[in-house]
């Protein structure tokens, strides 16, 4: 059981981040805009959690403007795609093992 416990990320222990990495998981982008609809935080709260993700290396930041409106996107890099898979990976063999 111990091992299976050190492959549960502190990275994605909260909520939003496990909600943000959820949301990139199964789309090539999203804008910050959609992030905080879907997840239902605020501006500051969910900018934040996006910086602990990035200075993790787990998700990509793109900046661009769209007409004179800027756009930001984030994406699962491929480590945060492997660090999240190895996560619930865990979450799930914990959960098998306490059965």
């Amino acid at each position: 059981m111990k091992n299976v416990i050190s492959h549960i990320s502190k990275a994605f222990d909260h909520r939003i981040r496990l909600g943000i990495m959820s949301v990139l998981m199964v789309n090539d982008s999203v804008e910050f805009t959609t992030l905080k609809e879907l997840l239902d935080v605020t501006d500051g709260n969910l900018a934040s959690h996006i910086k602990a993700l990035e200075q993790e290396a787990y998700i990509s930041v793109s900046k661009q403007f769209v007409g004179k409106k800027p756009n930001t996107r984030y994406a699962a890099t491929p480590m945060g795609k492997q660090a999240f898979e190895q996560h619930l990976n865990a979450l799930e063999q914990l959960i098998r093992q306490s059965r």
